[in-house]
């Protein structure tokens, strides 16, 4: 008795140390700043900063293992594996030299340019605005540098994801400052501003367009036509490149949180297809359409029924169903958001290559989240999969989930209020496209076959992402099997594509995190039964933010034995 008493002494004595060690760890993470953020408004950007920022990953692991982080209460264990897995990436990014392409399909470092354009409500905001603006050159000059290494190791995205990439840049080409996108927030400055100092920045935001945005996108064109794209590789899967099979590995492992082989991800996706198929026949017929699935798909993606005739008319339908939505969450959410979220069309200037829609988070505490839907191109853009894009990209959604994470309360380290991670966020989102149904969101048939689809889509990306990167899939092959197995227009089959080509890894996240979540779900119904409360069970996904999909398995799994003894 007196050795269990020692023990158990021992142990409570050395919580508050185990406690301070790791708080010391977070706090020098918090603390570090890598490179000084009034000399680089944008961000640096070079091969020295990465290296850097890896030795500092490197060190706070070693002071990691050096804790018994199992000794922790819930929330710092949680945050000790969280900061074990951020800082491994940190070094994984160095080791695989993943900072040589810094360029998707659909997105790039100048692309990431098209953030910076937020409402300014403050001086101070007007003033940080422009000093991005005119910080432009350097960081072109940086990733300029980068890509031109990248290019001389074979470290390149495929040529082919770059057809119509001119329209990234062209159209920031503009003859009038005024012309140009990164005018827009100019445009209403705020009303505490005097005359004399709108007058002031006005004069500095044509000046800072005229030297440092329009001059840097006419650089940014000759770059890719002339030096650049002509030099990208020919071959597709990144398991082919001089990364290897190792790099696309590493990708599945930090995408899905999980250690799944391609082969075993493929499989799952194989089976998910079928399953879903089935279901979409049962709709065919519940429609009494007279023809095959392939039939069906093609009479959805071809009847003008199907599709708004203006982009006002397609906002105006998101923005009903997002509000339908609203008013379910109190029934299926124990804790809501504060920030509120807006809807509004992705901006032209990135519309073309841009996903169907997308969820953006606030920048600071005056601003909004944003759930953007793609206006451009409206005949592939069916309104019969908007219900589950509204579900996905804003609630219950990403604005729910990263709302309610930037929310949560102080002794929550600040990281893990900003951290993302696929597998939880977009298996979260795709759960939500199920949660919809059981909301009755879905009011027609079409609507519920649009839900399937959008499923549908989530799994043919585990074959088509793991066929492209692992199997030697061409891009033809990818693209017949989207055509055959979703109702997805052909301009967003295409754009998928290349972005699964140019990101590998990450389109496998939606479908396995969702496959976990339900999978937990199930368990937790058959475990608890008629004292199964859907309010307590999301509360337990949430509440901690965002999780690996193990932790998450294990916080729901404690809630279940709490429950079951508690009875």
């Amino acid at each position: 008795m007196k050795v269990f008493f020692s023990i158990f002494i021992s142990a409570m004595m050395s919580m508050p140390v185990l406690a301070q060690q790791l708080d010391s760890v977070i706090s020098t993470y918090h603390n570090h700043k890598g490179y000084d953020r009034e000399a680089y408004p944008l961000g640096l950007y070079t091969e020295n900063y990465y290296k850097k920022e890896a030795e500092f990953a490197q060190k706070l692991l070693s002071d990691l293992a050096k804790i018994d982080t199992d000794a922790l209460d819930e929330t710092r264990y949680i945050s000790s594996e969280l900061l074990k897995f951020k800082l491994q990436e940190m070094v994984d990014r160095y080791e695989f030299k993943a900072y040589l392409n810094p360029l998707l399909s659909d997105s790039g470092f100048h692309l990431s340019l098209s953030y910076q354009v937020r409402d300014l409500n403050t001086y101070a905001q007007v003033k940080a605005y422009l000093n991005k603006l005119n910080a432009i050159p350097a960081y072109v000059d940086q990733h300029f540098k980068l890509l031109r290494k990248g290019l001389k190791e074979g470290i390149t995205q495929p040529k082919v994801i770059f057809e119509g990439y001119a329209s990234t840049y062209d159209s920031q080409i503009v003859n009038r400052p005024e012309e140009s996108f990164f005018y827009e927030p100019f445009e209403n400055l705020p009303s505490t501003l005097s005359r004399t100092q709108k007058d002031s920045v006005l004069n500095a935001a044509k000046t800072a367009i005229n030297d440092n945005v329009i001059p840097e996108f006419k650089r940014i064109k000759s770059f890719f036509e002339k030096e650049y794209l002509p030099n990208t590789k020919s071959n597709l899967g990144v398991s082919e490149g001089p990364q290897g099979m190792a790099y696309y590995q590493n990708r599945l492992n930090y995408y899905t949180t999980l250690d799944l082989s391609a082969k075993e991800i493929h499989e799952v996706g194989l089976e998910e297809v079928s399953r879903i198929n089935s279901e979409m026949k049962a709709i065919v017929e519940e429609v009494n359409y007279e023809g095959n699935l392939e039939e069906f798909i093609t009479f959805l993606r071809t009847d003008p029924q199907f599709y708004a005739t203006s982009g006002e008319e397609l906002l105006k339908e998101a923005r009903d169903i997002a509000k339908r939505i609203d008013a379910k969450l109190p029934a299926y959410f124990k804790t809501l958001p504060r920030k509120p979220y807006g809807v509004a069309k992705v901006p032209d200037a990135i519309a073309p290559k841009y996903t169907t829609g997308r969820y953006i988070g606030a920048s600071d505490e005056t601003q909004p989240g944003y759930y953007w839907v793609n206006t451009y191109n409206l005949p592939n853009r069916p309104l019969y999969v908007l219900p589950s894009l509204t579900a996905h990209e804003a609630v219950p959604g990403h604005h729910l989930q990263n709302a309610l994470n930037a929310e949560m309360g102080d002794s929550i380290p600040r990281f893990r209020k900003s951290m993302y991670l696929s597998a939880y966020g977009e298996g979260w989102g795709l759960y939500s496209e199920f949660l919809a149904e059981e909301m009755g969101i879905y009011t027609t048939p079409y609507e519920r076959f649009g839900k399937l689809t959008y499923e549908q889509w989530r799994a043919c990306r585990l074959v088509v992402d793991t066929g492209i990167h692992a199997m030697g899939w061409t891009r033809e092959q990818a693209v017949d099997y989207f055509v055959k197995n979703t109702a997805l227009s052909l301009h967003n089959i295409n754009t998928e594509v290349d972005r699964y080509i140019s990101w590998p890894g990450q389109a496998v996240s939606y479908k396995i995190g969702e496959i976990k979540i339900r999978e937990l779900r199930a368990k937790a119904e058959e475990a608890l039964g008629e004292n199964f409360d859907i309010r307590a069970f999301h509360e337990v996904i949430l509440e901690q933010g965002v999780v690996t999909l193990p932790i998450l398995e294990e916080r729901v799994n404690a809630y279940i034995d709490g429950e079951l003894v508690n009875r």
